[in-house]
């Protein structure tokens, strides 16, 4: 029991995609951006529709949202807004989440403007952070050697859940192409993996 308490103590996550500000420094993600304060130079081109965002989950159970800031150099919690409510999900393993940033809440979102983006990550034992500086287009799509993967999952209310791994390349999964709310996006993607595996 012992060993189960300092597993779950010692779980983190690391953000996938976008490219994060710096590697990923254990001590550091409960701090802002994982330790990185500074922007980086090298930001990351993103979609400002049919975006989404990748994480590898070392809990079993988790809940995360998503911040931003559009100020140009964003250093303080302070800087950020929340674009993507706290949703639940289980499973550890990669996860790939849909961010279509035109259905958010965002406001000012244009064609060249730079961003961070900050996940926000809590697997019961307090938040974890890591960030993403991008740069926003209108005509960005998801690089090709990017693919959008989903470990064993289930949502919070378990009735939409996977039974097992499932690849698919941004530009044929069904959840990128659904705009709407945040959720309707979430239980899309769900959805189309379980088919996937049947």
């Amino acid at each position: 029991m012992l060993a189960s308490f300092f597993a779950l103590a010692n779980a983190h996550f690391q953000l996938q995609f976008p490219i994060p500000r710096g590697p990923f420094v254990e001590d550091s993600e409960p701090t802002f951006c994982d330790g990185y304060d500074d922007v980086t130079s090298n930001r990351t081109t993103f979609p400002l529709t049919g975006g989404f965002f990748s994480l590898n989950s070392e809990h079993t159970s988790w809940t995360a949202g998503v911040t931003l800031s559009t100020k140009e150099n964003s250093t303080s919690f302070n800087d950020f807004s929340i674009i993507v409510p706290f949703f639940k999900l289980s499973g550890e393993g990669l996860f790939c989440i849909p961010l279509d940033l035109s259905a958010t809440n965002a406001t000012g979102l244009s064609d060249g403007l730079n961003v961070t983006l900050e996940i926000v990550y809590d697997g019961g034992d307090g938040e974890l952070y890591q960030c993403a500086d991008l740069t926003l287009s209108s005509t960005a799509t998801i690089p090709s050697n990017v693919t959008c993967v989903n470990g064993t999952a289930t949502s919070s209310s378990g009735s939409v859940s996977a039974t097992s791994s499932a690849t698919t390349t941004p530009s044929s999964s069904l959840a990128l192409r659904v705009h709407g709310g945040y959720l309707a996006l979430l239980l899309a993607l769900f959805v189309g993996v379980a088919a996937v595996a049947v």
